[in-house]
């Protein structure tokens, strides 16, 4: 599980990277230094992605 300090510790690369929380969620951070919480399941074998809102910090 993230915790604040981990998030908060997070840099923004050239390229966007994954760090992973549990159970299929996720944090996505962008070259801009934004932050998308995602999360990834299976609907019928199928796999699907959802996001929240970008957060700045």
């Amino acid at each position: 599980m993230l915790t604040t300090v981990q998030i908060n510790a997070l840099k923004p690369r050239e390229k966007p990277y994954k760090v992973a929380d549990e159970k299929g969620l996720y944090l996505l951070v962008s070259p801009s230094g934004s932050y998308l919480w995602r999360v990834k399941f299976r609907f019928h074998g199928i796999e699907k992605k959802m996001r929240s809102d970008a957060i700045q910090m």
